[in-house]
Formats: structure tokens, C-alpha cells, sequence
């Protein structure tokens, strides 16, 4: 394998997991002060069930779970979202680490499963990224 197809297969890796960490950090930052605010949890599908699972007021609105656990989950999609920016900028910035930060991007996209995950496509994407440099890595003969 030559050195230029592993710095584009590194520049691409990078592109792609910065975009899915971006993606997970709006998402759960969203959803983060959404909750926090107190605004309605949606149950039922999103309000298009009607009846007992009807609304925030009603016989399953949250689910049993409160605006406050939600939004714990999220400070975790949060954290996740954060680590997996500072893992695509180590790409670029330590390339000859570029599998260790690979590694760390694909363990915390899995976490940030927790909070959605930048409602699940940005998880995807950064596991994407992170798995297109792990295959395109130069390896030491």
C-alpha cells in the first residue's frame, strides 16, 4: 500500500468521524437542554397515539422515567460527542496513533449508543470513519 492513499484513507477517516462527532454533540446537546428545561417528553410515538398513552400528563407520558434521567442520558451523548471530536482531531494532528484513535472513536460511537448517539447516524458515521482508517492504516514492514 502506498503512503498517499493512507493519508487519503486518514483525511477521509478524519472528515467522516468529526462530522458524526459533530453530529452527536448537537444532537445530545439538544436534547440535553431540552429536558432540562422541563419541556414535554412526547410519550406515545410522538403525541400521535391518543388515549391513556396520551401526552405528558397522562397514564404513560414519560415512560416512567423522569426529564432528569433523560437528561443524564444525554450529558453521556455529550461526553461521547466530545471525545469523539478530540479523537478525529488526534487523527490529524498524531497520525502515527491514528489506530489508538480510531480505537477510541469506535468504543465511544458504541457508547454514545446510550444517548441516541446523534440519533443513531452519527454514532454510525464515526464508527464508519473510524473503520475506514483502521482498513487503510500503512503498516511497518
Amino acid at each position: 500500500m502506498n503512503v498517499m492513499a493512507t493519508n487519503q484513507g486518514l483525511t477521509f477517516g478524519f472528515v467522516v468521524s468529526l462530522v458524526g462527532g459533530l453530529i452527536v454533540l448537537i444532537a445530545s446537546l439538544v436534547n440535553f437542554v431540552w429536558f432540562l428545561s422541563g419541556a414535554q417528553n412526547f410519550g406515545g410515538f410522538g403525541n400521535y397515539m391518543h388515549g391513556t398513552m396520551d401526552g405528558y400528563h397522562s397514564f404513560m407520558g414519560s415512560y416512567g422515567t423522569s426529564n432528569t434521567f433523560l437528561a443524564g442520558i444525554s450529558a453521556v451523548g455529550l461526553v461521547c460527542g466530545v471525545i469523539i471530536l478530540i479523537g478525529a482531531v488526534m487523527l490529524k494532528v498524531d497520525s502515527h496513533q491514528s489506530t489508538l484513535w480510531s480505537i477510541i472513536i469506535i468504543i465511544f460511537s458504541v457508547i454514545s449508543f446510550v444517548g441516541m448517539g446523534g440519533y443513531f447516524v452519527g454514532a454510525i458515521i464515526s464508527i464508519v470513519g473510524a473503520a475506514f482508517v483502521l482498513a487503510t492504516r500503512q503498516t511497518n514492514p
